[in-house]
């Protein structure tokens, strides 16, 4: 007997959801891989938490006005062509990290990266848009989610292990391989995604598309939630590692294992999250995901010296909430924009998160600072900051679920 679960998918399909997955899992891994290095890299290159912040929101800076440059030519090509362009250039920005001997070297290597990586999100989740429906979108983003999961149980562990044993290029050496392989199979076995070019408005000039993209009020709306989400996510990532070292009293061999069981419970649950979010209802799932995590966030930001095994499971149930935030925040996203702006709309969408983010990190980078001793101060009010943002957040995700329910009753009944 066939499954509900085999059912919904065709097989190609479900080969475009994997491509997925394992794009975002190079691009997010690219970012998150910064996160643990911070440790290795701030006595290493002998800089300042305030620089280290400098170099995490550099590759988000670049990102977001890369993005929003592309946003006007983003639904004027064939999507897999603008994907394969932009990652081309996120390989060769990641192979000057592998090669950059010093600080500025770094900075101006993370800059390239994210002038490319920044579009590369944006495209993904607009061929989701285009190829997918909206009721099984919360799957599909499930499953594109593990890739932050899998970044921890396969990335950042491995990555960690190859900065101990060489330095700290090496990750960066595993990403552009791994990207490289991916890149061709891409070339290769992926068909063409055309069908929002019958839907485009012929001859439209580009910087007109971007204007009517970025002024249609109800877009603002849904990237005013986005500054909030990105507020969240960014502020506490860069210093989790130093955090969890210095603080929690961590080692540096302890760590992968934290990110490697962290990511396989973040594998698991994934999928999970996303049939939930299409089933109970996405807002009602991102609202869960925003009390664990305001919780968790509350709890961790505060703690001194504490066994692995209890970061382990605060960790697991931080993740959980945050993944469930994000899985029901964008596939509630994805079906605000029409179909001849979709492209325009999730590349401004990523430009917005990226630019938020890189804010929220450098804003970071000042609250938090570092005592002689190497312990983080005001970690805790950076906690409050994050939890404030994420109770914003549940208000404006509120108004867009309404908006969608509406939206969607009204096309049934015109049907």
């Amino acid at each position: 007997m066939t499954s509900t679960k085999e059912r919904i998918f065709t097989p190609y399909q479900t080969f475009i959801i994997a491509i997925l997955a394992l794009l975002q899992f190079t691009i997010i891994l690219d970012f998150m891989v910064l996160s643990p290095l911070g440790a290795i890299l701030i006595p290493t290159l002998k800089i300042t938490t305030s620089q280290f912040g400098l170099v995490v929101s550099a590759y988000a800076f670049s990102a977001g006005a890369s993005g929003l440059l592309a946003a006007g030519f983003a639904d004027q090509f064939d999507r897999k062509k603008f994907l394969l362009f932009f990652y081309i250039g996120f390989l060769i920005g990641t192979l000057l990290c592998a090669m950059a001997p010093t600080y500025e070297l770094l900075l101006a290597a993370r800059i390239v990266t994210g002038i490319f990586g920044g579009v590369i999100g944006s495209v993904s989740f607009a061929i989701i848009t285009d190829l997918f429906a909206l009721e099984v979108r919360g799957r599909v983003m499930g499953f594109v989610q593990i890739a932050f999961a899998a970044s921890q149980v396969l990335g950042l562990p491995i990555g960690l292990l190859l900065a101990n044993r060489f330095e700290w290029h090496a990750p960066f050496w595993m990403i552009v391989i791994f990207g490289m392989v991916l890149g061709a199979v891409i070339l290769i076995y992926m068909k063409p995604v055309t069908q929002h070019l019958a839907a485009a408005k012929k001859n439209q000039n580009a910087y007109m598309h971007l204007y009517s993209n970025l002024s249609n009020k109800l877009y603002i709306r849904a990237y005013l939630s986005t500054i909030l989400l990105a507020t969240g996510g960014f502020m506490l990532m860069p210093f989790g590692s130093a955090f969890s070292t210095n603080n929690l009293g961590l080692t540096m061999e302890q760590l992968p294992i934290l990110y490697l069981v962290t990511g396989i419970f973040g594998i698991a649950l994934g999928p999970l999250i996303g049939k939930l979010a299409d089933t109970m209802g996405k807002f009602k799932l991102f609202a869960i995901g925003s009390v664990i995590s305001i919780a968790m966030v509350a709890i961790y930001t505060r703690m001194g010296i504490t066994p692995l095994w209890v970061c382990i499971v605060l960790n697991i149930i931080l993740f959980a909430g945050i993944n469930a935030r994000m899985i029901s925040a964008s596939a509630l996203t994805s079906a605000i924009p029409s179909m001849p702006d979709r492209g325009a709309f999730m590349s401004i969408n990523s430009s917005i998160q990226q630019i938020s983010g890189g804010i929220a990190s450098f804003i970071a980078g000042l609250i938090v600072i570092q005592s002689p001793s190497g312990n983080l101060q005001r970690y805790d009010t950076l906690g409050y900051v994050v939890i404030g943002s994420m109770i914003v957040a549940t208000a404006m995700i509120y108004w867009l679920d309404n908006f969608i329910t509406q939206k969607l009753s009204r096309e049934k009944s015109n049907a």
